[in-house]
């Protein structure tokens, strides 16, 4: 478990979350595919936030049901042990469609 406070935690996923969604600003699926830089930049974030997922304590949690941290946790292990089968359709739903969401929940979560 990590020795870091869950408010420390959720402020390194907040960042995580920014850094990809500006990465990306302004692009196109297209051309996120296109760009081996941003495709990085962006992977390592979602590493970061299933990271830090990982070390929150359980009753923070479950304190907190709002949030899939089941999948958060799953994704990032998807991502670190099968890189070269890494869907960027997936990691492109999950910054258009999840990431958003993610943050104004940990916004709130984080007061």
């Amino acid at each position: 478990m990590s020795k870091r406070r869950p408010e420390l935690l959720i402020d390194d996923i907040l960042e995580s979350c920014s850094k990809i969604l500006a990465y990306t600003d302004g692009l196109t699926y297209e051309d996120f595919c296109k760009d081996n830089k941003t495709i990085d930049a962006v992977i390592r974030n979602f590493e970061i936030i299933g990271e830090a997922t990982g070390r929150l304590p359980e009753v923070f949690k479950d304190q907190h049901t709002e949030i899939d941290w089941h999948k958060i946790r799953g994704f990032r292990n998807r991502i670190v042990h099968d890189y070269f089968g890494i869907d960027y359709s997936i990691v492109w739903e999950i910054r258009s469609h999840y990431l958003p969401a993610l943050t104004e929940k940990l916004k709130s979560i984080r007061g």
